[in-house]
């Protein structure tokens, strides 16, 4: 961002008095100077520009001061100023006659001039200031080595001698003796900065906080059995974090107090909302447990519902997908972008269902706010027509000597809204310092003073979008330094659509930069092209189950929003946990499609020409299945028959939790074994599932059927004879004779009557009870049933 050369449009107020005095004394100490810089026998050892070492007890270390607290961040007059804080000697030899004290540094003139101010080491009495001393210290009479202690100055504003209104570098020293060097020198030092602006700025800058309330992935695509599809988490993690003092119960207590314009990420009111009901959490690889943190889940939600009501909310595309990763190595793959549009369409219902508001689709917000034209063609794919971009991506012309409006037009209808990168990367460092917090609240409160002391008589519009996921310290910090900015007199708060709105800087930067200058750093963490790969065998898969469903919803739904998680933004620099996510979720979908599978068949043994062949469909879903159709073809169809032709097919109906037996009527033209193979299909013509492959031993003629022929055969030869011996007897009666018998006087035998009239009445012959029973059904024209509860 481009420094202004001047601090323009300066008011006048006592404290602009104050600097004139202060001004006029140190032009009139000059000629004092000048002579004791011609008596120094070095000329460099006290020139204005040159740091003085800390001095050093050992030679190889000096005391460390620690500033933990500054109260009040941004005095006016009439305050006084309370700097708390440690010092600890870190010298072998103990210090003496030591004591704490203020100093107040010269003014500093531009944002890059803080930057540099806060990387400076080593005391410069010129540039450090004069200690305020008097009673205005903390006496120390021994620092013994290695031992830390306490100090708190109280110095009233008056004392301070602050000049015009604008950033001053405020130091802690401590000043002592050593037995090495026994006159009083400074030994450490802590600086600071103290934004002063004890008057209403005339024109004051309008900020636009973003407060983000965004996780990472939680929910698995698995649900429990039954008609509730009770959710599973990956862990329990997401109820620690919506626990009061939990890094988002944090962001939620400290956001509803500020006036900030909440980002927020569906997914995550979605997954909390699954936490207000029954759910499961894993607890090992094939293990889980009940959740029980509904309780926390409902306090979370109602107290988000609250705080939002009547204020801004943003809502990002659900499970905030990596916009860089889909526009670099995603955007190629069949059905990447489509995604991302659905998660876009699911966003402001996901919004509106959970807290009842209507929220903000309009933004897109990529990684660091880092830009290339890729990143804002896949951005505004999904109907998003402003980009929040970051001033480190989007970068300024050195010409320009302001900080710019934050909106300004990108083309094609786009507009980029360019965040301020020194406030918005103010607190992503380690915040659980009490010095490492109060430091960065000054910095930040210094950087945005002095925005608006750059030009004041221009109104500015800027946002600050900081990280996505703070830390509850990181949260503590954002919001001290919010509330201290909000209760100044250079800023008021604006939402993020206002801003977006407001009319940009002719002179502002418009250029998007090149795919070439997308950090390198950033580029690493990205998905890979191989993730979104594995996303399109997925949905490919998911796409051919769920056309056999009769309630395709509760599968569809719950995986469209897996998909979408797979896309996360989360998981940057976390490559193994993201293919550990994708493979789990590509198991639990084979899993499911296993449930709807033919059982396995033996060897069938087929006796007779024709016979009917049952084969079984299992579903092991809860919801039905039709659309299937399930074909049995004949590997050798000139022996074997499957209906007239060499397959059948029919279509298929299986209610949840049941088995149907299909049954196929079949032809055999030889003796032996067949292949046959069992195989559904979608309508569409696509194999589903596993083929079930088994033997059809066709036994037309068999050895115990020759000898069952043969046998009939002889009856049929021995019932001839006695048919022709009666016949012959009968006819010899008639005569008066029979043979063996010439009086014609002997009774027909009894079983010879019985013959002939079986033979007169065509009688069948008895069934013989040593036939084999073949062990196919015999042909049936009754349909197969609509299943049969299986057991389990």
């Amino acid at each position: 961002m481009a420094e202004a050369a001047d601090i323009q449009g300066m008011s006048s107020s006592p404290a602009r008095r104050r600097w004139l005095r202060r001004t006029g004394a140190l032009f009139a100490g000059v000629p004092l100077l000048a002579g004791l810089l011609q008596l120094s026998a070095a000329p460099d050892a006290h020139a204005a520009e040159q740091a003085f070492p800390l001095a050093d007890a050992t030679g190889s270390s000096t005391v460390d001061v620690s500033l933990n607290a500054l109260s009040p961040s941004v005095p006016t007059d009439g305050d006084t100023v309370t700097v708390s804080g440690t010092v600890r000697n870190n010298g072998d030899q103990t210090v003496t006659d030591a004591h704490v004290g203020l100093r107040v540094g010269t003014e500093i003139s531009g944002r890059a001039a803080i930057d540099d101010a806060a990387e400076r080491t080593g005391f410069n009495e010129y540039v450090d200031g004069a200690e305020v001393g008097g009673k205005y210290v903390e006496e120390f009479p021994e620092l013994d080595p290695g031992v830390a202690q306490s100090f708190s100055v109280s110095v009233p504003v008056k004392e301070l001698d602050l000049g015009s209104d604008g950033v001053y570098q405020l130091g802690v020293s401590l000043s002592g003796r050593t037995p090495a060097a026994p006159y009083e020198q400074v030994l450490g030092i802590q600086r600071t900065f103290l934004p002063w602006q004890p008057d209403a700025a005339d024109t004051k800058t309008r900020t636009t906080y973003l407060w983000p309330l965004i996780s990472s992935v939680h929910l698995t695509a698995e649900t429990g059995p039954g008609e509730q599809q009770t959710p599973l988490f990956e862990n329990d993690d997401l109820a620690k974090e919506i626990s009061p003092g939990g890094r988002l119960g944090q962001m939620l207590t400290l956001g509803k107090d500020l006036d900030v314009t909440w980002v927020i990420d569906p997914d995550l009111l979605a997954s909390v909302d699954a936490m207000t009901r029954g759910y499961q959490v894993k607890t090992g690889d094939s293990t889980t447990t009940a959740g029980k943190d509904q309780a926390v889940a409902k306090r979370w939600l109602a107290e988000l519902q609250e705080a939002v009501a009547d204020e801004e909310v943003v809502a990002l595309p659900f499970a905030d997908p990596d916009l860089a990763s889909l526009a670099h190595n995603g955007r190629h793959v069949t059905g990447s972008l489509s995604r991302f549009k659905e998660a876009t369409d699911v966003a402001a219902d996901t919004v509106k269902t959970v807290l009842h508001v209507e929220p903000d689709t309009d933004f897109a917000w990529p990684v660091n706010g880092a830009v290339d034209p890729s990143i804002v063609k896949v951005a505004t794919s999904a109907g998003a027509d402003k980009v929040i971009a970051r001033s480190d991506s989007l970068k300024e012309s050195a010409s320009l000597t302001y900080t710019p409006n934050a909106a300004r037009p990108i083309g094609g209808g786009t507009t980029a809204v360019v965040a301020d990168a020194r406030l918005s990367t103010a607190f992503q460092g380690d915040m659980t310092k009490a010095g490492d917090s109060t430091a960065a609240v000054q910095r930040f409160l210094a950087q945005s003073l002095m925005i608006t002391l750059q030009n004041t008589g221009k109104q500015r519009n800027i946002v600050v979008a900081p990280q996505r996921t703070p830390s509850a310290s990181q949260a503590q910090t954002m919001a001290q330094a919010l509330t201290a900015l909000q209760n100044g007199n250079w800023s008021q708060p604006q939402g993020l659509a206002e801003t977006a709105d407001a009319k940009p800087d002719a002179d502002a930067s418009t250029k998007v930069p090149s795919t070439s200058a997308y950090p390198s750093s950033l580029r690493k963490q990205e998905l890979p092209t191989t993730a979104f790969q594995d996303l399109q065998n997925a949905q490919r898969n998911l796409d051919r189950f769920k056309v056999i469903l009769t309630n395709q919803s509760r599968v569809v739904t719950p995986f469209g929003r897996t998909f979408n998680r797979e896309m996360s933004a989360s998981w940057r620099g976390r490559a193994t946990e993201a293919q550990a996510y994708r493979t789990a979720v590509q198991s639990y979908l084979d899993t499911l499609a296993a449930q709807v599978r033919l059982i396995e068949k033996s060897e069938t043994k087929l006796s007779g020409r024709s016979a009917t062949i049952p084969v079984t469909v299992q579903n092991n879903l809860v919801q039905g299945v039709d659309k299937l159709v399930l074909r049995l073809t004949s590997k050798q169809p000139t022996r074997l028959e499957i209906g007239d032709s060499a397959y059948s097919e029919q279509i298929i109906q299986v209610s949840g939790g049941h088995s149907q037996s299909v049954k196929f009527d079949t032809n055999a033209n030889a003796n032996g074994e067949v292949a046959v193979v069992a195989q559904l299909y979608t309508q569409e013509g696509q194999a589903y599932g596993q083929s079930v492959t088994f033997t059809v031993n066709v036994t037309e003629i068999t050895p115990t059927v020759m000898l069952v022929i043969a046998g009939g055969v002889l009856l049929l030869v021995l019932a001839g004879f006695r048919m022709y011996t009666q016949r012959k007897r009968a006819a010899a009666r008639r005569d008066g004779t029979a043979p063996g018998d010439p009086a014609g006087a002997g009774p027909v035998p009894a079983d010879e009557a019985a013959e002939e009239t079986r033979e007169r009445e065509g009688s069948p012959e008895p069934e013989h009870p040593s036939d084999p029973a073949p062990d196919t059904a015999p042909e049936s024209a009754d349909r197969s049933g609509t299943g049969e509860r299986v057991d389990r």
